[in-house]
């Protein structure tokens, strides 16, 4: 199933130059959104209330499982970035293959970056953080919304089936 919301990384710095040359202020992020949940949907309006633009970038299967163990992700990326794209609140979603997000950051080069608040500019990737602040992206931590994550999510599955 085609769907315009969900563009290929290498078609992604095209389509985020043409939506800053129309005046969009860009607003990304990224993480696996392995299983959606509520605080998944919390963070993500959070941040697109920050711009004119959401633009989400996907871990990719292999990055996935690489990050969170050999049992993830649940859902394939092509399910995962469908799901996403199925949200209001996101303009565009691009898979990327690699455990960080550096590519897909530069592809992007978003006016302001957000992250969970499990997270802190401190923690955030070296590499990842420099490049954001190359570029001269705001980076906003959104608070974490207590008592949701994937990993929970998972436990609670796995506990029922026993």
């Amino acid at each position: 199933m085609k769907n315009d919301k969900i563009v290929p990384l290498d078609k992604l710095a095209a389509a985020s130059e043409a939506l800053r040359k129309s005046g969009k202020k860009l607003v990304a992020t990224n993480g696996c959104f392995d299983l959606l949940h509520v605080g998944h949907v919390r963070y993500l309006k959070a941040a697109r209330a920050l711009g004119d633009v959401l633009i989400v970038g996907l871990n990719g299967d292999d990055s996935v499982r690489e990050l969170k163990g050999p049992d993830r992700p649940i859902n394939k990326a092509s399910d995962r970035a469908e799901v996403l794209a199925a949200l209001e609140c996101v303009d565009l979603v691009a898979v990327f293959p690699e455990t960080r997000a550096t590519m897909f950051i530069r592809a992007v080069a978003p006016d302001i970056y957000i992250k969970g608040g499990d997270y802190r500019v401190d923690t955030l990737d070296r590499d990842e953080r420099a490049l954001l602040e190359k570029i001269g992206a705001r980076i906003e931590i959104v608070p974490f919304v207590e008592g949701y994550s994937t990993s929970r999510l998972l436990a609670k599955l796995g506990e029922k089936r026993k």
